[in-house]
């Protein structure tokens, strides 16, 4: 497995279903924060993870947005090397990822 893989789509990669189940709690943390519940810690427990390490995963993925905003925010540059034009970063992204964890960008 590459890490573009990793990078542009998730899904496309040879995953086990306790890390595809953790990186769709990233996403839709990151992405609909105000949409998260019990049931999603709960399906990261049905797949073996114990409350620790939901809470460390929670932490960091919280952590990393709360960086990235604030890079955002400053108007911190990109490395060159992270950055990719437009329709390129779409066309090697993939699929929208709420559709694939049952969400979307409304409300």
């Amino acid at each position: 497995m590459t890490a573009d893989v990793l990078v542009f789509d998730y899904r496309d990669a040879a995953l086990s279903e306790a890390d595809r189940a953790l990186c769709d709690y990233a996403v839709k943390l990151t992405l609909t924060p105000g949409r998260m519940g019990e049931a999603d810690i709960d399906a990261l427990r049905r797949h073996g993870f114990t409350d620790e390490q939901v809470s460390l995963a929670t932490q960091v993925i919280g952590y990393f947005n709360y960086i990235i905003r604030i890079a955002d925010g400053l108007g911190v540059d990109d490395e060159p090397w992270m950055t990719l034009p437009r329709d390129e970063w779409h066309r090697r992204k993939g699929r929208d990822y709420l559709s694939s964890i049952g969400g979307s960008h409304e409300g």
